[in-house]
């Protein structure tokens, strides 16, 4: 992570005129906006980092997105399937009751009873789970159908209710029994209205308008470190040029995702200071592999070129990534050649690179009979990851070089991502974050099994039993050295299949008044918790 602070005690005076109104209320320009405050609805980084203010997991993860302590204390293994979790005691939420194990149970029934779960995000993280017993109010026995090495990491993508939320006789996880909830489950609706977004945060929801503005109050309750601001209003500005004008003119404290080219003009203003952070998020491109026709795509006889290995091939070679790094994203980016950057948990220390080669793309082309092209939409999101609208139209003109006639269908994130789950796309941009490399193999290149919840976003239906063995191996293997080695082996074989084209690492900008500390993260949450006066 890169600092530039403004920590300058004469200009302090000057950066706070800036700003007068923002004393105890920290004002924040977000780049995307929240889809619900229901933290169960949707995993999508800004609907979990406005969690992360109301609600609590068990586990939590740091700036570089480590596992840490949070509602649990501690945590270990019997060697197999069976997790134990000592839960902290003292903790109360938000409406002053207080949070056991049954909270615990109540809220993975919740997360597996929720029909309104976009893409089964939520879902597919306590699937594993068989049994859940709580032999005392602080103690949680989790047992899975399968070895879960990485249990703890994954419950650190969920979400703690009070089970106070709705009517409920004695809370078991049993799903056939509706858990013991008598009442209705809380809806979506409820959690954006705030009266069930209860957690036992830093933070409560004062208000939430969609389109317009999130309002937090400070949960004087919290039982970790209290947060500086009394207040955060969080407001969505899509575009980078009215965020940073935002902040220029004190409508905002802290911005995210200004323009990378217009770092230099920050750089020169001693009233602003901003933060750039490398990120695990990867950009990527996913090809429908397995249906012929598919929806966006064709040949002169309709059928889909993109289920030949040497076409995939050939379209990741024809694009330029270090271009798109440097002039798309102004260098806040650096190439993807895996889908981890190196160095990560059971990532390639030395993946293959993909070097820009148009000549030999049309030449991989025209192998595969395809030297007269065909015809492709590519599918992107305009409002979710950075600079995504452009990227897809440079993509296209790259792919449109070697022949293959691409045009660029970009629409709102809302529209983008049902549509994706029911697979109406044929070459659809995509990005993730994780921790390890286990974490995109198991959801995106593993063929669908619901049930072990392998492949539940595999839209390209990428279905190649070599790749399955290795990455279900490694998915049960609790030995770490072992598991990383199945790891490297599952990701080797995925580069060789090209289902997806990895196109870069997306780097992380937040902007922000001279007077103020801003803590980067890799998962690219924006937190008021992260964000702290230099100065009282």
């Amino acid at each position: 992570m890169t600092t530039f602070p403004r920590a300058l005690p004469a200009l302090f005076a000057l950066a706070m005129a800036v700003a007068p109104a923002a004393a105890q209320t920290l004002r924040i320009a977000l780049s995307s906006e929240p889809t619900s405050v229901d933290p169960h609805y949707h995993v999508l980084a800004p609907n979990n980092a406005l969690a992360a203010h109301i609600y609590d997991a068990l586990v939590d993860t740091d700036e570089a997105q480590r596992l840490v302590p949070s509602l649990a204390t501690a945590w270990k293994n019997d060697g197999a399937n069976k997790w134990t979790f000592t839960l902290r005691k003292g903790v109360n939420f938000s409406n002053g009751k207080p949070f056991t194990a049954d909270d615990a149970i109540f809220t993975f029934c919740r997360v597996a009873k929720n029909e309104t779960n976009i893409a089964g995000g939520n879902k597919d993280l306590i699937r594993n789970m068989r049994t859940i017993e709580a032999p005392d109010p602080y103690t949680l026995v989790v047992t899975t159908a399968e070895p879960e090495p990485l249990l703890p990491r994954l419950l650190a993508g969920i979400s703690i209710l009070t089970s106070s939320i709705t009517a409920h006789g004695k809370i078991t996880f049993s799903l056939a029994s509706n858990c013991g909830v008598t009442g209705p489950w809380p809806s979506v609706s409820q959690f954006n209205e705030g009266s069930v977004a209860i957690g036992t945060g830093p933070y409560k929801l004062k208000s939430y308008v969609r389109g317009s503005a999130i309002e937090l109050v400070r949960h004087d309750g919290y039982w970790g470190d209290k947060p500086y601001w009394e207040a955060v209003k969080m407001v969505p500005v899509t575009n980078a040029g009215p965020r940073l004008a935002g902040l220029i003119a004190g409508d905002y404290d802290l911005i995210e995702n200004p323009a990378a080219r217009d770092l230099g003009r920050l750089r020169e203003d001693k009233r602003f200071g901003y933060e750039i952070s490398p990120s695990s998020r990867v950009i990527f491109f996913q090809l429908d592999v397995a249906r012929s026709p598919s929806p966006l795509v064709k040949d002169d006889k309709g059928g889909n070129p993109l289920m030949d290995v040497r076409v995939r091939k050939a379209l990741s070679m024809a694009i330029d990534r270090d271009a798109i790094a440097k002039r798309i994203m102004d260098g806040g980016a650096q190439p993807a050649y895996q889908f981890l950057p190196t160095g990560m948990f059971g990532t390639l220390p030395n993946p293959p690179v993909i070097r820009f080669d148009p000549a030999a793309a049309r030449k991989l082309l025209a192998e595969a009979g395809y030297a007269n092209g065909f015809d492709l939409t590519l599918s992107a999101t305009n409002d979710r990851y950075i600079n995504d609208a452009q990227i897809a139209q440079a993509v296209a003109g790259y792919l449109s070089q070697v022949g293959v006639r691409t045009k660029v269908d970009a629409m709102t994130r809302a529209i983008y991502f049902p549509r994706r789950a029911k697979r109406e796309f044929s070459f659809a941009m995509g990005g993730w974050g994780s921790a390890e490399a286990s974490n995109f193999m198991r959801y995106w290149a593993a063929t669908l099994d619901k049930n072990k919840t392998h492949g539940t976003s595999n839209y390209g239906g990428l279905a190649d039993p070599a790749f399955d063995e290795l990455i279900s191996k490694a998915l049960v293997t609790m030995d770490d050295e072992k598991r990383a080695e199945l790891l490297r082996q599952a990701g080797t074989r995925l580069l060789e299949l090209h289902a997806f084209i990895p196109l870069h690492f997306e780097s992380t900008i937040w902007a922000h008044r001279a007077d103020i500390a801003y803590a980067g993260r890799a998962d690219q949450y924006t937190l008021a918790m992260s964000a702290k006066p230099l100065k009282k």
